[in-house]
């Protein structure tokens, strides 16, 4: 005979949050009034130590069975209730959460009588539902103490070496020839004017010779299947056309080369050989053969490399190759790329003026391993510029574009100030911008230094349109707002901070993995403040400008906290499946198999039985979406938790109107 309900209702004031809205003494008494509960109680913080004892004691003292709390979102503390309740020795899952901040206070702040109704409305639904609750148990599982990086940048480096550190094994997947990513194209960074290489290639060594990471460059990730502590990765890794083993990094192959290309790594600005290393600190130290600009591939002629190799490592034949892996835990690292100024603002001459450049193609300019050794020359005419403008906020903060701040932009922008200033020091730097936001430790400071500048000069106002004369001379307008003046510049060369984007190749991952994106199109935390390395797919964490643009101190921060959740994970060596999993009745089900397609995460399989066939739910893939019983033309299939006798209940108080 089944155990008769006992329900205690617990709401909370959330500070004011709720309580200067809602009456929360009113749905407190009229929800000791529904039928099986026990004990109804408010109190000013209900998820603190104080509030989470009242419900744990009422559970031991008055039998309780059934437990509804009236908060915030169930996203927010449902975790946290639902410890409490395992704390008084109850099943975790006789748990039913009523929203009454996000859906009561917060929308309806300027109708509080109608906003305690709606209230008193959302209690007696949870009531009727939770009066229905079974216990659910969970399944767990034995975790791979292994973990993918995806990226190679700086935040990707960091959680490898910070996972490997701990005692893991770590694939490190980088697209790219060598590792380090954006900052690896850096001449200096802000605030301490910090050599980038001297920073960046001790790290990028370490993880090389770690032996706990596996680096894979030059590889792509193709596919992800599984779930939280056993996903199966398969990744392509391209030819290079060199035996990485005989290989010795001498570059007689690079130095032989006769033919030269553009340098992607240098953004077009330098040429490299058709066999290359992607940049004199490239970790590993291999070359890369250019398939499609090598002579040999396409006249079968040339062959330079090959004979002048005194380690005899060239292979032509060398074919792509598909590795598959087994990991626990995965971390997306895949950082950013610069908005596509060049299509979507043709306004600033971007890709039609030589002398207008971005602030990455200027760190190239500056850095002494870059295209022309350190010298600050315009493309144009390699010639020292002397009178330059540094325009910010290129795309970012503008609704015709992109509406969030790149945050690293303003000061970049003062640096690259500094790069000129120090290099041609009868240079004059104006920088145009909306607002300084130097938020960083030591950013301000950094800003009124290059502010005291003689030579720097700062304008409040963006340009609307540069143009170029039939000299090549580029020249435009800008409204000081400070001074109420238009001003016209004729600056030698324009500098863009342009705004940022997501890594391109993120997009391609997300969709593999099913992991939730913003509006902007980065990936989306499970919780800003509360869980901002987590993802909406258990077991895959999120690390540096892949969650959002941040400076080089906020992105290794994150990755850090990013490899503390997934080192978490590993050392458990065990995973828990998700409560609310698909489950079918296979006495009912037809085997029609209406579901198996509906199913976004292959959780269903239709297996043979008496003759025909019915459905059956794999735990470990399924993450309790209910597509599947929303589709199930037989009822056979339910989501625990959410069954329909459970809901029915629910939605009858909530259409039954006042």
């Amino acid at each position: 005979m089944a155990e008769e309900p006992k329900v205690g209702v617990y709401v909370c004031h959330c500070g004011v949050n709720i309580a200067s809205v809602v009456n929360v003494k009113a749905v407190v008494e009229h929800a000791s009034t529904l039928p099986n509960v026990v004990v109804a109680k408010d109190y000013p913080f209900m998820c603190s130590d104080p509030g989470q004892n009242m419900i744990i004691e009422d559970i031991k003292t008055k039998g309780l069975n059934r437990v509804v709390v009236a908060s915030c979102s169930p996203r927010m503390h449902e975790p946290t209730f639902r410890k409490a309740l395992e704390r008084a020795g109850l099943n975790p899952y006789l748990l039913e959460m009523a929203n009454i901040r996000e859906h009561c206070s917060w929308v309806h702040e300027k109708q509080p009588q109608e906003a305690t109704e709606k209230a008193k409305d959302l209690v007696e639904a949870a009531v009727a539902k939770a009066r229905m609750l079974k216990p659910i148990e969970t399944v767990r599982m034995p975790a791979v103490k292994r973990a993918l990086v995806i990226g190679g940048g700086v935040a990707g480096i960091r959680a490898a070496l910070d996972i490997a550190n701990s005692g893991f094994e770590v694939y490190l997947v980088e697209k790219r020839p060598s590792i380090g990513g954006n900052m690896a194209r850096l001449d200096k960074t802000f605030p301490t004017l910090d050599c980038s290489q001297c920073i960046l290639t001790p790290m990028m060594v370490e993880a090389a010779q770690h032996p706990n990471i596996k680096l894979l460059t030059y590889s792509e990730v193709q596919s992800i299947d599984g779930s939280v502590g056993n996903f199966t990765v398969k990744i392509l890794k391209k030819p290079r056309y060199v035996n990485e083993d005989l290989c010795t990094g001498c570059g007689i192959c690079e130095q032989k080369c006769p033919y030269t290309v553009p340098s992607e790594f240098n953004l077009g600005l330098g040429k490299r050989k058709v066999i290359y290393f992607e940049f004199p600190q490239a970790v590993p130290l291999k070359p890369v053969l250019d398939r499609d600009n090598c002579v040999y591939f396409k006249k079968g002629t040339c062959r330079a490399c090959e004979k002048f190799c005194p380690a005899k490592a060239i292979d032509y034949t060398q074919q792509p190759k598909e590795i598959t892996i087994n990991v626990g835990a995965i971390i997306l690292a895949t950082g950013y790329g610069l908005y596509d100024v060049k299509t979507k603002m043709p306004e600033y001459r971007y890709g039609l003026s030589k002398n207008v450049i971005t602030g990455l193609e200027l760190e190239r300019l500056t850095s002494a391993t870059g295209p022309t050794k350190g010298a600050i020359l315009r493309p144009g005419d390699k010639k020292e510029p002397k009178n330059v403008a540094i325009i910010l906020c290129v795309g970012s903060r503008d609704e015709k574009h992109l509406d969030y701040c790149c945050r690293f932009g303003c000061v970049a922008g003062i640096k690259h100030a500094y790069y000129i200033v120090s290099h041609i020091p009868d240079a004059k730097v104006t920088i145009c911008y909306t607002d300084i936001r130097a938020f960083g430790k030591g950013y301000e400071d950094f800003y009124a230094r290059i502010r005291a500048l003689d030579n720097v000069q700062f304008i409040r106002g963006r340009p609307m349109e540069i143009f170029e004369d039939s000299n090549g001379s580029l020249y435009f307008d800008v409204f000081d707002q400070n001074t109420n003046r238009l001003i016209r510049l004729n600056p030698d060369l324009v500098v863009l901070e342009t705004g940022v984007v997501p890594d391109p190749s993120f997009e391609q991952i997300a969709t593999v993995l099913k992991c939730s994106r913003g509006p902007d199109g980065f990936a989306l935390e499970l919780h800003p403040k509360l869980r901002p390395t987590e993802t909406s797919v258990d077991g895959v964490f999120i690390a540096g400008v892949v969650q959002g643009p941040k400076d080089i101190p906020d992105t290794v921060a994150q990755a850090g906290a990013a490899a503390a959740s997934a080192i978490a994970l590993l050392a458990r060596g065990e995973v828990e499946s998700v409560p609310n999993v698909a489950s079918v009745n296979q006495d009912l089900c037809s085997g029609c198999g209406v579901c198996e397609p509906i199913c976004p995460y292959t959780a269903i399989v239709l297996e043979a039985r008496n003759g025909g066939r019915v459905a059956k739910v794999e735990a470990t893939k399924c993450k309790g979406c209910g597509a599947c019983a929303a589709a199930c033309p037989s009822g056979a299939m339910t989501q625990l938790g959410f069954e329909d006798k459970q809901l029915i209940p629910q939605i009858e108080v909530l259409a039954r109107g006042r």
